[in-house]
């Protein structure tokens, strides 16, 4: 398929703007939809780099955290697996007949960061707002992982804004009605960005088409994503957000006071339409299955589909069924799945972080 390369030739849609910065889809009209607007497909990536995941058997188990991820949202929607061509027979074996694979090679499996963020103009336009990934601040090899965005798009044919700024789109949240929300210490931080907070302001809201942007201070430092907002807070819809909370504040633990701080922001702030933020709140385990310290058991880290809302479930009995139970009140009519997805959490990260989702145009 043809890829449509907007560069200095396209008027209204592309080209290099004052300034020399990139035309950004909000220029164009084009804006990142909310997670629960009508999906086309989901992508995921296949982890395969042995310099990352240099256990066997642990990666074993980590690719086979990823397939069940991706079997369960195949009963709802198309799901295109993204790997190297070596590594699908392996891959085969533990992915459900439903999964599409794609040939283009992978180093992670960290989808929502490196996969395209997909813009969309409400006249059946589709493209992609190219946000340049460059590891988590240079943390982590990424030799394919910094390509799957624009290789997608070639694949696809669909134009791809460039954006001049780097980060990664788990790092930040979209109502689709023009709101973001997001932790400072992922965006304004000189591992991805040495721009001034109203510069990266300026052109987080660009890329995303957005207007009006509430920041966080976050935690920087304290693990690969410098505390991405998706691990913690989501939009439901525009006017809601979900939190994860845990009961008490520790003022020793960082995570714990960033929650806090977070929630008080949040609970002040008004989104681009002038409406105060409803939130709810899910709980944080207490007796998961696994008790590292670096272990990220995020109930927030949830995936809407067609249909359905898949999240994770970590052996707490209690707080696993109140957390299905509230993700099933604010998503009414979504059938809500959890899985047993502990070797992703033991990497960092979970459901939504494993995906993202190609909006219909």
């Amino acid at each position: 398929m043809r890829r449509t390369l907007l560069k200095g030739g396209l008027a209204g849609l592309w080209g290099l703007g004052a300034g020399g910065a990139a035309a950004a889809p909000s220029m164009a009209g084009f804006r990142a939809p909310e997670e629960t607007h009508r999906h086309t497909r989901t992508f995921m990536q296949w982890p395969a780099n042995r310099t990352v995941h240099d256990d066997a058997d642990f990666l074993d188990d980590l690719q086979g955290a990823v397939a069940r991820v991706a079997n369960a949202i195949s009963d709802f929607e198309p799901v295109v697996m993204l790997m190297d061509k070596a590594q699908e027979r392996g891959a085969r074996a533990k992915l459900a007949r439903a999964v599409e694979i794609w040939d283009i090679p992978t180093d992670d499996l960290w989808c929502r960061d490196c996969g395209p963020l997909f813009v969309v103009d409400g006249k059946g336009g589709l493209a992609v707002s190219r946000i340049r990934f460059n590891g988590w601040g240079g943390k982590q090899t990424h030799k394919n992982d910094g390509q799957i965005a624009a290789r997608v798009a070639k694949r696809l044919g669909v134009p791809v804004f460039e954006q001049p700024l780097v980060g990664e789109s788990g790092g930040v949240e979209s109502d689709g009605e023009g709101t973001l929300i997001a932790h400072e210490s992922c965006w304004v931080n000189p591992n991805r960005n040495r721009e001034s907070k109203a510069v990266v302001t300026e052109r987080l809201l660009a890329a995303l088409g957005a207007r009006k942007m509430i920041w966080a201070p976050g935690v920087k430092g304290e693990d690969i994503t410098d505390y991405h907002i998706d691990a913690l807070a989501r939009f439901v819809r525009p006017g809601a957000v979900v939190i994860q909370m845990p009961e008490k504040i520790d003022p020793t633990d960082p995570w714990s006071k960033s929650a806090f701080e977070t929630y008080d922001i949040l609970a002040a702030a008004t989104d681009a339409d002038g409406r105060k933020l409803k939130l709810e709140t899910l709980p944080e385990p207490t007796r998961p299955r696994v008790k590292a310290d670096d272990f990220v058991a995020s109930y927030v880290n949830y995936y809407v589909c067609n249909g359905a809302v898949i999240a994770a479930q970590f052996g707490d009995r209690d707080a696993d069924a109140q957390a299905r139970a509230t993700l099933a009140r604010l998503y009414p009519g979504r059938e809500v799945l959890t899985l047993d997805i502990d070797a992703i959490g033991e990497v960092g990260g979970g459901v939504h972080c494993a995906t993202q989702q190609q909006p219909t145009a």
